[in-house]
């Protein structure tokens, strides 16, 4: 048995890096699949997708819904009103890079959810490819490759499959990582467009090139940073914040509001708070959001900001003390800073927060640091016994405001 062990060993290390990554990912997704299977078989008619549910349904559902809306019917020029005068969800909140991307791989394939399905999944394998040359030159191959496994496995593993944006965000985010790292500005250019109409975000990378600029300078005694690439990282900041402007500009020039994005998202905010929100207040939506939770489960309201300090300050030291997060060097550090910051000043926590934070994956490749077999056997069933819970809560039960993804 050794020396079969021994030989498998062996022929896994000669197969080249994209074949072995391809194996782990084809694996993950056939138990993804498995998981949906059986989420659709104890489906009710309490549930979103009723008792007949299907693959497709699954796809098709919850925000995948929204990109098939923007494939098919654009953008609204009128924005939607509610019986009291105020805007309603539609489709601005969802930017339009995979809905288009989609329907063109659809027009090839038949419908829209088989391009959204071969989408998500070609950006997904890719995206694997991309993490392990993000994080092979800072934490070895072999935990890389680990790293890699974890992000296919995770809790959130369902989104390969699926008709939502975040596996071809992934992607270009992780190459616009890359890009900076290995100081490659020039990819960029191309990179940060594309990223910015693919999903929100692409603020939250105007603030780690800042940083990362910032980095470039303090350490320009012992690594030279020339003119051409202060005019590189000036030039690409701004490019990142006009680009995360953009849209809400486009939304105001098509509807003749110039407020159309900003009411548009907090729109879905209104569900959550008792009479309603008027108006976009950075950092406002983590307290107001922990005053909302403590209060559903029983406990002291006053409670929520504590825990959210407690929270903020919990990262902070994790990204500025934990031995396997510094390993994976100051700009992978920096850019989970931005985006945590970034989130803390938009986002009003709820049951997407998991799904908006894939952005910090990787961080896997800090999980993925510790030898240990026993180790990454175990991190990796909790992987799977996560992603079985949220399959399980947002796709078979999936009704209530704290079951979407």
């Amino acid at each position: 048995m050794a020396h079969v062990a021994l030989t498998l060993t062996r022929r896994w290390a000669r197969m080249p890096l994209a074949l072995r990554i391809g194996i782990v990912y084809v694996l993950a997704r056939v138990v993804t699949t498995g998981f949906l299977i059986a989420a659709a078989s104890v489906s009710t008619v309490f549930s979103r997708f009723g008792d007949d549910a299907g693959l497709i349904d699954f796809v098709l559902g919850w925000d995948a819904q929204w990109y098939w809306q923007v494939a098919v019917h654009g953008y609204p020029s009128d924005l939607p009103l509610t019986d009291d005068g105020q805007v309603a969800e539609n489709a601005w909140a969802f930017m339009p890079v995979f809905a288009y991307a989609a329907k063109a791989l659809g027009f090839v394939l038949g419908s829209w959810a088989a391009g959204a399905l071969v989408l998500s999944l070609g950006a997904g394998y890719l995206a694997c490819l991309a993490l392990h040359r993000l994080l092979r030159d800072r934490v070895g191959n072999a935990a890389a490759l680990w790293a890699v496994v974890f992000f296919a496995s995770g809790p959130l593993a369902a989104l390969f499959q699926v008709g939502y944006a975040e596996t071809l965000f992934l992607l270009l985010l992780f190459l616009a990582l890359d890009a900076t790292i290995r100081r490659n500005y020039a990819w960029l250019y191309v990179l940060i467009p594309v990223l910015g109409f693919t999903r929100p975000g692409v603020l939250a990378f105007a603030l780690y090139l800042g940083l990362h600029g910032i980095l470039r300078w303090r350490r320009r005694r012992t690594d030279p940073l020339g003119a051409r690439e202060v005019v590189h990282i000036v030039a690409l900041g701004a490019l990142a914040t006009a680009t995360g402007f953009a849209w809400q500009l486009i939304a105001g020039v098509v509807t003749g509001d110039p407020g159309a994005y900003l009411a548009t998202e907090l729109a879905w905010r209104r569900h959550w708070i008792v009479g309603g929100v008027e108006g976009f207040v950075p950092f406002e939506g983590w307290v107001q959001a922990s005053h909302f939770w403590f209060e559903l489960w029983g406990l002291p309201p006053g409670w929520g900001p504590v825990a959210l300090v407690v929270l903020v300050l919990a990262a902070a030291a994790a990204l500025l003390l934990s031995p396997q997060v510094r390993a994976l060097g100051p700009d992978l550090r920096l850019w989970s800073a931005s985006y945590l910051l970034y989130l803390l000043a938009v986002f009003f926590p709820q049951s997407s927060t998991f799904r908006l934070l894939l952005p910090l994956s990787p961080a896997w490749g800090a999980v993925a640091i510790p030898r240990s077999r026993a180790w990454r056997l175990g991190v990796l069933a909790l992987c799977l016994l996560g992603q079985w819970v949220w399959i399980y809560h947002v796709y078979a039960l999936g009704s209530t405001f704290w079951q979407v993804p």
